[in-house]
Formats: structure tokens, sequence, C-alpha cells
């Protein structure tokens, strides 16, 4: 009686036993899952203070310009943490270094991660076999930095939010990329994590959007500057030429719509495509537009790089657009630079850097070379080609018009004695679905061209030819 009665007892007992043996299995299974599988995501989770720890235990890499101005370095600090980043030249390089915060890392501070760390393997093993301490790679950017500062300069004295852009036609090196208004990385790499949590808290909530890197991930109505994508499509067509005579009637209607394109100023009912193309003959390059249609429309400007998604400088860059699909009316306001076309300034830039360039639109890149601590160099920058974008006589003749074609407010078409190739436009407010935006693309000298660049001025209202000085200024700088 009393053994049946025990073994009754061990009925449950033994179910509890097999259940436990069963969540043990599991639970040695899931560690050896995490440990085998997990460990570098846990590692690589900021929140991790081990993580944080080992971070911050030696000096990150230096970044500098192309000059060797060190605009993010790592200092001894106190505490548990034993280096801190530091930001020497504050706010004005903050749209290309980004920062390194307890949270995360942006810019190039992000892009390069593994070699500013030192845990890329050929910074490892190159450190191992010099006999170096381990420290981060230092990497050296195309900037240039007169260059730079006088796109900064130039962006803050208008008070107005936009960008800036500066390219090397020839190789596409980044010289310039500025956004406005910015931030000074050094508030975001402190280690006082309520310091860190109010300033990202203010930063993020700012209607001025200072965290956002115009230069590269803001999309604006290219305007006028689109006439580039348009001349080149036309002249590609070989129904144009720079001396054929165009219609430029006061106003146009669109096909099948109540909607009239009107001219501001073109002063002539029988333009040439040279004139129509200096002066803000809307009429004309509508009609264009309708002669083309959309099919070559849309095949020229994706030859200048627009639908052609996300570019890495390394830094992400948003794809600039171009509508896939558009009717007789929509096609006329595209080949103006209005509709549904949108450009990043890195894109305005690389309008003129490609024209500049006999017709060949080169990667743009903003990272020349990444060196070790003893000077080293582990890789090095080599210019690629990114696009055909237009035969070289055709680029030419594109040239030849942008370098006769009237500046902002009857502006000086020369700097010091170089002649400046350039195209300014502005999209007034009344245009539908466009913002008020002011704009330039340009490249100097006309007939060598050293660098091209772009400049975008948000709500600029009577200042619109700031945009045009801005340019200047960055072409004096890059010439001088």
């Amino acid at each position: 009686m009393a053994g049946s009665r025990a073994r009754w007892i061990n009925v449950p007992l033994a179910r509890v036993a097999r259940l436990c043996s069963a969540l043990l299995f599991v639970l040695l299974a899931h560690i050896t899952l995490i440990q085998a599988f997990g460990a570098g995501a846990l590692n690589a989770d900021l929140r991790n203070e081990r993580t944080l720890i080992d971070r911050y235990a030696r000096p990150r890499g230096d970044i500098r310009t192309y000059d060797g101005t060190v605009i993010a370095t790592s200092r001894p600090a106190e505490g548990r943490y034993r280096y801190q980043r530091v930001y020497p030249q504050g706010a004005r390089y903050a749209a290309v270094t980004g920062h390194v915060s307890l949270r995360r890392a942006t810019g190039i501070e992000q892009a390069q991660e593994p070699l500013l760390t030192g845990d890329d393997p050929k910074v490892k093993v190159r450190s191992l076999v010099s006999g170096g301490s381990g420290a981060g790679a230092q990497v050296r950017l195309t900037i240039r930095d007169r260059v730079q500062l006088a796109a900064y300069d130039g962006l803050a004295a208008t008070g107005l939010a936009g960008a800036a852009v500066a390219i090397d036609p020839a190789t596409g090196a980044v010289l310039a990329l500025v956004t406005a208004p910015t931030y000074d990385p050094n508030t975001l790499a402190t280690f006082d994590r309520f310091k860190l949590a109010a300033t990202s808290k203010r930063l993020r909530g700012s209607p001025d959007r200072p965290l956002l890197n115009r230069a590269l991930n803001r999309l604006y109505p290219p305007g006028a500057t689109f006439k580039l994508v348009t001349a080149a499509a036309a002249l590609a067509s070989g129904e144009y030429t720079p001396t054929v005579l165009l219609d430029a009637p006061a106003r146009l209607r669109l096909p099948g719509s109540p909607v009239y394109v009107r001219d501001t100023g073109c002063g002539a009912e029988h333009p040439t495509l040279l004139y129509a193309f200096q002066a803000p003959c809307d009429t004309a390059f509508a009609g264009i537009g309708l002669q083309l249609g959309q099919d070559l429309l849309r095949d020229q400007a994706e030859a200048f790089g627009f639908n052609a998604g996300e570019l890495r400088i390394p830094l992400a860059a948003s794809g600039s657009r171009y509508p896939v699909s558009t009717d007789r009316s929509q096609t006329a306001l595209a080949a103006i630079g209005q509709h549904d076309n949108r450009a990043t300034p890195l894109m305005v830039a690389m309008l003129s850097a490609a024209v500049a360039n006999d017709g060949v639109l080169m990667r743009p890149y903003l990272v020349e070379d990444v060196r070790l601590a003893d000077g080293a160099v582990i890789s090095r920058a080599a210019p690629v080609a990114y696009r055909t974008v237009m035969p070289p006589m055709l680029a030419r003749y594109l040239a030849a018009m942008m370098a006769t074609a009237p500046g902002a407010g009857g502006t000086s078409r020369s700097i010091a004695g170089v002649r400046v190739a350039m195209k300014a436009a502005t999209s007034p407010p009344g245009v539908p679905g466009a913002q008020d935006v002011a704009l330039v693309t340009a490249f100097a000298p006309a007939e060598a061209p050293e660098v091209a660049v772009g400049v975008v001025l948000e709500r600029p209202g009577v200042r619109g030819r700031a945009v045009t000085a801005i340019a200047r200024a960055m072409i004096r700088a890059a010439l001088s």
C-alpha cells in the first residue's frame, strides 16, 4: 500500500523533473546560441557599458582635411572612459565629420568607424607588424580648408538655411561640403549622460533641423539649373544647335491643362537656344520639353545621375529624382526644373562638374587616404568615372553657353580675371509644389575647369543674389 502510494507521489515529481531538465536544456541551448551567434551584436550595442569602456579605452584616429588641419581627434579623459573625442574646428566641419557620442556615430566618424577605431583587419595587421599601439588609423579627407571656410562663412552671413558643395571636376574629390544651420559636435561628445540627452533633444526638436545634412540629404526643386539637362538633351537630339531659333511666346498653355507657363523677361519672341539659355525664357525651354518628349528628357536626366538611388561618398547622399512617367504638360514643366524634379546640392554641383569635365562625371569622394599612426599609407583614393553624360563636343557647347549666361543680379562673369561658367535659378513660391529657393551651379576657369560648385539657399526672399556671392567666394578660394 505504501509502495503504491509512493509510486503515485513520484509521478508528478518525475514530470517536474523532466520539465526542469527540458528548461535547463533550453536555457543552455539559448546561452550557446547567444555566445556563438549573438556576441557580435551585443558587443556592438552602445548600451553595453563594457562596449563603451572598450570604445573609449584607446584613441580613435584623427580626421584631417587635405591641408592637414585636424578636425577630429582624441584626448585623454578622466573617469571610466580614458579618451574623449574632440572637434577643434567646432561647427565648421560638422557636416563632414559628424560626431561620436555615447549613443551613436554619424558622418565620417560612422562611415570610417572600423578604420578610426583600429578594428579594421588591415589596421590591426599593419599595426602589429610595425609594433604599433593598436590606435586607430588617421583619415585624411579631400576637403580644402579655404574652400570649406568660404562656404561656411558665406552661408553663415546670410542667416538662411541651405548648403554648399564644391567638387574637383577632373577627379570627383569633394573640396567643400557645408550645411546650414549646423551644430557643434563637441556638445554631443560629452560623457555627461544628462547633458547629452538634453542637447540631443534640443537639436532633434529644433525647427531649423541642424542635424540634417542638407548638402547630401535635402531635395530641392532645381529650377533653371535643370536647363543644363534640357539643353544637353536638345543638343544630343541633333535637332538643335546653339544658334537655332526657338519659339518663346509671352505665355504658353500646357497641353490638356488650364495652366500657363509665363516668361518673366525673355525679351525675344524667337531667341536662339544660346539666348534662351542665358535669359529667363521659360516658354522656350518648356517648348523644347514638348518637342523632345518625356523619354529623351528622362534619359538625359538619368545620364546626369537622377534616379540613380543613394550615392555613397562614403557618406550616404540621397538620390536626386526625375519623374519616371509624365504627360505632355508635366514634361514641359519638368524641362524648366519644375513639376516633381528634385535635386540635392551635391547633384547641383555635379551638373556643372559633368559639363566641365568634357561630359564625363567622376564619382564624388571624400576620403583622400588612410594612414597608420606612423604615417604609413594603407589606402589611397583612386578617381573613377561615374557616368558618361554627353559627348565632349556637346559638353563644350554647353560650357560656352554657361560661360555667357548672366549671373544673378547682373554680377560679373569673371573673378580676378578668370572667366566663370554659371547658371543661377530661383523657384518662386507661386509654383505649385515648389519651395522658395535660390540655386546656382558653376565652374571655373571656364576654359580649364578646376572647381565646380553648387549652392542652395532656402526662402531667400530679396536676398536671392547671395547664392551667387557664396559660389564666387568658394571659386575664389579654390583658385587662390
